[in-house]
């Protein structure tokens, strides 16, 4: 049976559920930061160890000003109604992705949520923000070049902004999409890959363990026989 260490997940179909509510798409942004409360206490209380949630990405800078505006005032808001739910659960918050564009009062909310939280020693939720994973290849390259020596795989992996975390070993994507888009290349060389049409405010608990389920008794060979 497979043990699943590190749970990555691409939260996608926000602006699609508000629409199909015949909603602004800010609502659907909402329903889907009150998920990812849902669906980060359920996997702290079943021993899942790392989480990381794709939240922002560099493209998303693409969108229409306003809804960028928005996102950006939520995540404010999530990060700083979340620290009262982290510590009562244990939780360790941590980040992935350039955080150095985002505005100062941003910056600091991240930085103080982190802090609150290093004590915390039990699954540590990743949110990827401002996170393209060939950005962030690019940044570990830059930094090796700097060093003036080859450098090899492991070296590599040290560089990346997940370098205190494990590699990824299942990999879901909500929204029907069925692509990587610049998520954790590197870190899902072997995941395991499941996707569901099931936009991310309606992917449930219940579909979650469903799917848990499947990846247990799947067969991982990392290349061997």
């Amino acid at each position: 049976m497979n043990y699943l260490k590190h749970l990555a997940i691409i939260m996608d179909g926000n602006g699609r559920w508000a629409e199909r509510q015949n909603k602004k798409r800010s609502s659907g942004h909402e329903e889907g930061a009150n998920n990812v409360r849902t669906i980060t206490q359920y996997c702290a209380k079943i021993g899942v160890e790392y989480l990381t949630l794709y939240a922002f990405s560099t493209e998303n800078w693409k969108r229409p000003k306003t809804e960028v505006e928005f996102l950006m005032k939520l995540l404010t808001k999530f990060l700083k109604k979340e620290l009262i739910v982290l510590k009562e659960n244990n939780i360790r918050f941590e980040v992935i992705g350039d955080i150095s564009k985002f505005s100062n009062s941003l910056q600091k909310a991240i930085l103080h949520l982190k802090k609150e939280t290093v004590q915390c020693s039990g699954m540590t939720q990743i949110l990827a923000i401002n996170y393209g994973s060939r950005d962030e290849i690019t940044r570990a390259v830059n930094k090796a070049i700097k060093t003036g020596v080859t450098v090899s795989e492991e070296d590599i992996s040290q560089l990346l902004d997940t370098s205190n975390f494990p590699d990824i070993d299942l990999l879901i994507r909500t929204g029907g999409d069925q692509r990587l888009s610049n998520f954790l290349l590197w870190q899902s060389a072997y995941a395991e890959l499941f996707f569901t049409s099931t936009l991310w405010p309606d992917f449930s608990t219940g579909e979650l363990e469903t799917i848990l389920s499947k990846y247990k008794t799947t067969s991982r060979r990392f290349g061997a026989l």
